[in-house]
Protein backbone atom coordinates (compact mmCIF):
# COMPACT_ATOMS: atom_id res chain seq x y z
CA UNK A 1 0.00 0.00 0.00
CA UNK A 2 2.80 2.43 0.99
CA UNK A 3 4.71 1.59 -2.20
CA UNK A 4 1.65 2.33 -4.32
CA UNK A 5 1.18 5.75 -2.69
CA UNK A 6 4.83 6.63 -3.25
CA UNK A 7 4.72 5.60 -6.93
CA UNK A 8 1.55 7.61 -7.43
CA UNK A 9 3.19 10.72 -5.88
CA UNK A 10 6.29 10.44 -8.07
CA UNK A 11 4.25 9.95 -11.25
CA UNK A 12 2.28 13.12 -10.55
CA UNK A 13 5.19 15.23 -11.86
CA UNK A 14 5.76 17.07 -8.57
CA UNK A 15 9.34 17.55 -7.49
CA UNK A 16 10.90 18.22 -4.12
CA UNK A 17 14.34 18.87 -2.72
CA UNK A 18 15.78 17.24 0.33
CA UNK A 19 17.95 19.80 2.23
CA UNK A 20 20.89 18.51 4.19
CA UNK A 21 20.63 19.52 7.87
CA UNK A 22 23.26 22.03 9.06
CA UNK A 23 25.51 20.67 11.76
CA UNK A 24 25.92 22.36 15.15
CA UNK A 25 29.49 23.23 14.22
CA UNK A 26 28.26 25.35 11.30
CA UNK A 27 26.40 27.55 13.74
CA UNK A 28 29.01 27.51 16.48
CA UNK A 29 31.72 28.79 14.15
CA UNK A 30 29.71 31.83 13.11
CA UNK A 31 30.74 34.92 15.14
CA UNK A 32 27.41 36.62 14.35
CA UNK A 33 25.56 33.78 16.09
CA UNK A 34 27.54 33.83 19.30
CA UNK A 35 29.26 37.21 19.63
CA UNK A 36 27.68 40.63 20.01
CA UNK A 37 28.84 43.62 17.98
CA UNK A 38 31.72 45.75 19.20
CA UNK A 39 30.31 48.72 21.14
CA UNK A 40 33.42 50.53 22.38
CA UNK A 41 37.22 50.54 22.37
CA UNK A 42 38.83 51.76 25.58
CA UNK A 43 42.45 52.77 25.01
CA UNK A 44 45.16 53.29 27.56
CA UNK A 45 47.24 56.34 26.67
CA UNK A 46 50.94 56.09 27.47
CA UNK A 47 52.53 53.23 25.56
CA UNK A 48 49.34 52.49 23.62
CA UNK A 49 48.46 55.64 21.67
CA UNK A 50 52.09 56.78 21.66
CA UNK A 51 55.28 55.40 23.16
CA UNK A 52 55.43 58.32 25.55
CA UNK A 53 57.04 56.91 28.66
CA UNK A 54 60.68 56.70 27.56
CA UNK A 55 60.80 59.72 25.25
CA UNK A 56 58.06 61.92 26.75
CA UNK A 57 57.32 61.58 30.45
CA UNK A 58 60.84 60.55 31.47
CA UNK A 59 62.64 63.59 29.98
CA UNK A 60 59.80 65.82 31.18
CA UNK A 61 60.36 64.61 34.75
CA UNK A 62 64.09 65.26 34.39
CA UNK A 63 63.54 68.80 33.12
CA UNK A 64 61.18 69.51 36.01
CA UNK A 65 63.75 68.20 38.47
CA UNK A 66 66.49 70.34 36.95
CA UNK A 67 64.33 73.48 37.01
CA UNK A 68 63.67 72.95 40.71
CA UNK A 69 67.24 72.30 41.79
CA UNK A 70 66.72 68.57 42.26
CA UNK A 71 69.99 66.84 41.39
CA UNK A 72 68.55 63.66 39.98
CA UNK A 73 68.10 62.20 36.52
CA UNK A 74 65.91 59.23 35.70
CA UNK A 75 67.73 57.14 33.11
CA UNK A 76 66.02 54.86 30.61
CA UNK A 77 66.64 51.66 32.59
CA UNK A 78 65.74 53.17 35.96
CA UNK A 79 62.53 54.65 34.62
CA UNK A 80 61.48 51.24 33.33
CA UNK A 81 61.61 49.98 36.92
CA UNK A 82 59.84 53.05 38.27
CA UNK A 83 56.92 52.35 35.94
CA UNK A 84 55.96 49.48 38.24
CA UNK A 85 54.19 52.21 40.21
CA UNK A 86 51.22 53.71 38.36
CA UNK A 87 50.78 57.49 38.36
CA UNK A 88 53.45 60.23 38.28
CA UNK A 89 52.88 61.62 41.77
CA UNK A 90 52.80 58.13 43.21
CA UNK A 91 55.95 57.24 41.25
CA UNK A 92 57.97 60.15 42.65
CA UNK A 93 56.73 59.50 46.18
CA UNK A 94 57.51 55.77 46.09
CA UNK A 95 60.96 56.36 44.59
CA UNK A 96 62.00 59.00 47.11
CA UNK A 97 60.57 57.03 50.00
CA UNK A 98 62.89 54.25 48.86
CA UNK A 99 66.12 56.15 48.09
CA UNK A 100 65.70 59.27 50.20
CA UNK A 101 64.10 62.63 49.52
CA UNK A 102 65.93 65.52 47.82
CA UNK A 103 67.33 68.08 50.27
CA UNK A 104 65.38 70.88 48.58
CA UNK A 105 62.05 69.30 49.56
CA UNK A 106 61.29 69.77 53.29
CA UNK A 107 59.42 66.90 54.92
CA UNK A 108 56.35 69.00 55.69
CA UNK A 109 56.11 70.15 52.07
CA UNK A 110 56.52 66.79 50.34
CA UNK A 111 52.94 66.21 49.24
CA UNK A 112 52.54 69.81 48.04
CA UNK A 113 55.89 69.80 46.22
CA UNK A 114 55.20 66.48 44.50
CA UNK A 115 51.90 67.82 43.25
CA UNK A 116 53.58 70.99 41.95
CA UNK A 117 56.36 69.01 40.28
CA UNK A 118 53.83 66.79 38.56
CA UNK A 119 51.92 69.78 37.20
CA UNK A 120 55.16 71.27 35.91
CA UNK A 121 56.15 67.94 34.37
CA UNK A 122 52.77 67.80 32.64
CA UNK A 123 53.30 71.24 31.08
CA UNK A 124 56.74 70.20 29.83
CA UNK A 125 55.31 66.97 28.45
CA UNK A 126 52.61 68.86 26.56
CA UNK A 127 55.26 71.10 25.05
CA UNK A 128 56.99 67.97 23.72
CA UNK A 129 53.70 66.83 22.19
CA UNK A 130 53.06 70.25 20.65
CA UNK A 131 56.54 70.21 19.14
CA UNK A 132 55.70 66.97 17.33
CA UNK A 133 58.45 65.02 19.05
CA UNK A 134 56.22 62.10 20.02
CA UNK A 135 54.31 60.36 17.17
CA UNK A 136 51.34 58.02 17.38
CA UNK A 137 52.11 54.33 17.37
CA UNK A 138 51.51 52.39 14.12
CA UNK A 139 47.91 51.46 13.43
CA UNK A 140 46.31 53.70 16.06
CA UNK A 141 44.93 56.27 13.63
CA UNK A 142 43.67 53.57 11.28
CA UNK A 143 41.76 51.76 14.04
CA UNK A 144 40.33 55.05 15.31
CA UNK A 145 39.09 55.97 11.83
CA UNK A 146 37.57 52.51 11.35
CA UNK A 147 35.81 52.81 14.70
CA UNK A 148 34.40 56.25 13.93
CA UNK A 149 33.17 55.11 10.52
CA UNK A 150 31.45 52.11 12.12
CA UNK A 151 29.87 54.00 15.00
CA UNK A 152 32.05 52.31 17.64
CA UNK A 153 32.46 54.48 20.75
CA UNK A 154 35.94 55.59 21.82
CA UNK A 155 37.54 56.47 25.14
CA UNK A 156 40.98 56.90 26.67
CA UNK A 157 41.35 55.54 30.20
CA UNK A 158 44.70 56.53 31.67
CA UNK A 159 46.53 57.03 34.95
CA UNK A 160 48.00 60.23 33.48
CA UNK A 161 46.81 63.78 33.96
CA UNK A 162 43.55 64.53 32.12
CA UNK A 163 44.97 67.70 30.59
CA UNK A 164 47.97 65.84 29.17
CA UNK A 165 45.85 63.01 27.75
CA UNK A 166 43.37 65.39 26.12
CA UNK A 167 46.19 67.41 24.59
CA UNK A 168 47.89 64.32 23.21
CA UNK A 169 44.70 63.09 21.55
CA UNK A 170 43.87 66.52 20.11
CA UNK A 171 47.35 67.31 18.79
CA UNK A 172 48.26 63.87 17.43
CA UNK A 173 44.83 62.94 16.04
CA UNK A 174 43.32 66.32 15.23
CA UNK A 175 40.33 68.07 16.80
CA UNK A 176 37.71 66.26 14.70
CA UNK A 177 38.83 62.82 15.86
CA UNK A 178 39.43 64.08 19.38
CA UNK A 179 35.79 65.15 19.60
CA UNK A 180 34.79 61.47 19.30
CA UNK A 181 36.71 60.50 22.43
CA UNK A 182 35.75 60.62 26.08
CA UNK A 183 38.70 61.01 28.45
CA UNK A 184 38.96 59.32 31.84
CA UNK A 185 42.12 60.04 33.84
CA UNK A 186 43.74 58.78 37.00
CA UNK A 187 42.93 61.83 39.09
CA UNK A 188 39.21 61.29 38.41
CA UNK A 189 39.07 58.05 40.44
CA UNK A 190 40.04 56.94 43.93
CA UNK A 191 42.41 54.16 42.91
CA UNK A 192 44.66 53.99 39.87
CA UNK A 193 45.55 50.93 37.82
CA UNK A 194 45.83 48.00 38.48
CA UNK A 195 42.56 48.87 40.21
CA UNK A 196 39.67 48.80 37.70
CA UNK A 197 38.22 52.17 38.77
CA UNK A 198 38.99 54.17 35.62
CA UNK A 199 37.51 51.49 33.35
CA UNK A 200 34.44 51.09 35.54
CA UNK A 201 33.95 54.86 35.41
CA UNK A 202 34.09 54.79 31.60
CA UNK A 203 31.55 51.97 31.44
CA UNK A 204 29.15 53.71 33.81
CA UNK A 205 29.54 57.17 32.26
CA UNK A 206 29.16 55.94 28.68
CA UNK A 207 26.47 53.37 29.58
CA UNK A 208 28.42 50.52 28.02
CA UNK A 209 27.98 46.77 28.05
CA UNK A 210 31.28 45.28 29.28
CA UNK A 211 30.78 42.18 27.15
CA UNK A 212 30.81 44.39 24.04
CA UNK A 213 33.94 46.38 24.93
CA UNK A 214 37.64 45.81 24.25
CA UNK A 215 40.47 47.41 26.20
CA UNK A 216 43.84 48.16 24.57
CA UNK A 217 46.74 48.14 27.05
CA UNK A 218 50.51 47.78 26.93
CA UNK A 219 51.56 46.72 30.45
CA UNK A 220 50.76 44.00 32.95
CA UNK A 221 49.48 46.73 35.29
CA UNK A 222 46.99 47.87 32.67
CA UNK A 223 46.05 44.29 31.87
CA UNK A 224 45.40 43.74 35.56
CA UNK A 225 43.03 46.70 35.59
CA UNK A 226 41.21 45.36 32.54
CA UNK A 227 40.82 41.91 34.04
CA UNK A 228 39.64 43.36 37.35
CA UNK A 229 37.01 45.32 35.42
CA UNK A 230 35.88 42.13 33.68
CA UNK A 231 36.62 43.41 30.15
CA UNK A 232 38.62 41.53 27.52
CA UNK A 233 41.96 43.11 26.68
CA UNK A 234 44.39 43.13 23.77
CA UNK A 235 47.98 44.05 24.64
CA UNK A 236 50.23 46.01 22.29
CA UNK A 237 53.74 45.70 23.69
CA UNK A 238 55.64 48.95 24.18
CA UNK A 239 59.32 49.79 24.67
CA UNK A 240 59.20 49.12 28.40
CA UNK A 241 56.78 46.21 28.52
CA UNK A 242 58.06 43.71 25.94
CA UNK A 243 59.18 41.15 28.53
CA UNK A 244 56.24 41.43 30.93
CA UNK A 245 53.84 38.61 31.74
CA UNK A 246 50.56 39.07 29.87
CA UNK A 247 48.81 35.93 31.03
CA UNK A 248 45.07 36.48 30.76
CA UNK A 249 45.15 38.81 27.76
CA UNK A 250 42.77 38.00 24.91
CA UNK A 251 45.60 38.70 22.44
CA UNK A 252 49.18 40.01 22.59
CA UNK A 253 50.79 41.80 19.62
CA UNK A 254 53.79 44.03 19.02
CA UNK A 255 51.64 46.78 17.48
CA UNK A 256 48.27 47.42 15.85
CA UNK A 257 50.10 47.97 12.53
CA UNK A 258 49.33 50.43 9.74
CA UNK A 259 48.51 47.77 7.15
CA UNK A 260 45.02 46.32 7.74
CA UNK A 261 45.96 43.22 5.75
CA UNK A 262 48.46 42.19 8.41
CA UNK A 263 47.41 44.28 11.42
CA UNK A 264 44.59 44.46 13.92
CA UNK A 265 41.17 45.43 12.57
CA UNK A 266 37.69 45.97 14.02
CA UNK A 267 36.93 42.42 12.92
CA UNK A 268 39.89 41.21 14.97
CA UNK A 269 38.71 43.11 18.03
CA UNK A 270 35.16 41.80 17.61
CA UNK A 271 36.52 38.26 17.54
CA UNK A 272 37.97 38.87 21.02
CA UNK A 273 34.60 39.60 22.60
CA UNK A 274 33.27 36.95 25.00
CA UNK A 275 31.29 34.14 23.44
CA UNK A 276 27.66 34.03 24.58
CA UNK A 277 26.70 31.09 26.77
CA UNK A 278 23.03 31.02 25.84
Amino acid sequence: MKLAILLSFLSSGLSFTIRQPQSYSQFSKSPSCLRASLEAILFDCDGVLADTERDGHRPAFNRAFDQNGIKEEWGVELYGKLLEVGGGKERMTAHWNDVGWPDVIPEKERAEKVKALHLQKTDIFMDLIDEGLIPLRPGVLRIVDEAIASGVKLAVCSTSNEKAVSNLVKVLMGPERASKFQIFAGDMVKAKKPAPDVYNMAVETMNLDKSRCIIVEDTHIGLGAARAAGINCIVTKSSYSADEDFTGAAMVVNELADDPATGITLETLTSLLPVATS
